[in-house]
């Protein structure tokens, strides 16, 4: 016997309401139809499965012993959709957020209270990643939105994943704050030439900052003396302070802690850029889209903040 389940379907509804023109019509068939695929169930069990009478129709009891599973069904699939409400409404609520340290000290906190104030019910989790962790962590559908910074070149998402610029961070000059270049205010901006002989406190080695920190001092005509590496902004602005050296910051990871001043650089494009990074298609997790939206507010409240270079 080879009974599928509309069929298993059909007799639960033709027992419940003793009718096959009743079936038909919450089936949207006719009752030909209705009558056609009754027939070929009774040919597939080899069996009579529905007896009909001038007051409608009745099952045999073969036909009420497979009309049960058929109700069955029936409570299965409402029962299935009802979850899959449920959890719809969830994922609709749900946003799944990470992004590296500056990021998540100065752009996502005006996002997420504005978020917050709109979407109360916003089930949220955000976590401190690095940036190359951003692209793989939203293709593999474990976060919802990542921020992420690039220097030189943008990450190269697969197909299912798209990166959404956010703002260029150009990067500044730290500098110890009785430095003779601090105390020069007739010059907003130095040029990195005359950073040559200084020391310096920089990114590790390996980094892709680094890398056109390296790239920028090799075109201004030197080799910076490295006193210092670090992974962190924080931690360089912290070693400026001791007035060990200078160091190259992005503007956003600026800490402004006392004994330091920063200027611009002269000349240069020196910059990382920043992106969200999302799924091509937020499906879904509406949320996605609209917490978009508030990073591109963010960020161009942010730039439009800085002076103009």
């Amino acid at each position: 016997m080879a009974l599928g389940p509309e069929a298993l379907r059909l007799l639960a509804l033709i027992d419940r309401h003793g009718s096959l023109a009743a079936a038909a019509q919450e089936l949207g068939l006719t009752p030909a139809a209705v009558t056609q695929q009754v027939a070929r169930a009774e040919r597939d069990c080899r069996a009579s499965l529905v007896r009909r009478g001038p007051r409608g129709a009745a099952l045999t009891e073969a036909g009420m012993l497979l009309a049960g599973h058929g109700r069955v069904i029936d409570e299965e699939t409402a029962r299935a959709a009802t979850d899959l409400d449920g959890l719809l409404g969830r994922l609709s609520l749900r946003l799944r957020i990470g992004a590296f340290q500056a990021a998540a000290l100065h752009v996502l906190p005006p996002a997420l209270i504005a978020l917050r104030h709109r979407y109360p019910a916003t089930d949220l989790s955000i976590m401190d990643i690095t940036s190359d962790r951003g692209v793989p962590a939203v293709a593999a559908g474990e976060m919802d939105v990542a921020v992420v910074a690039a220097w030189d070149r943008p990450p190269v998402p697969p197909d299912h994943v798209r990166l959404h610029p956010l703002l260029i961070d150009p990067m500044v000059v730290v500098l110890p704050d009785d430095h003779e270049l601090a105390r020069d205010t007739s010059a907003p901006a130095i040029d990195l030439g005359r950073l040559r002989d200084e020391a310096w406190v920089t990114i590790r080695a390996g980094h892709a900052a680094r890398a056109q920190f390296d790239r920028a001092a090799a075109a201004a005509g030197f080799v910076p003396r490295v006193r210092f590496e670090t992974e962190s902004y924080d931690v360089a602005q912290a070693f400026v302070a001791t007035g060990v050296g200078v160091a190259l910051v992005s503007r956003l990871a600026l800490t402004h802690l006392p004994g330091t001043v920063h200027r611009g650089l002269a000349g240069s494009e020196l910059s990382r850029s920043l992106y969200a990074v999302t799924a091509a298609e937020h499906g879904v997790t509406p949320m996605v889209a609209t917490f978009l939206r508030l990073l591109h507010e963010v960020a161009d409240d942010i730039t439009g903040s800085w002076p103009a270079a």
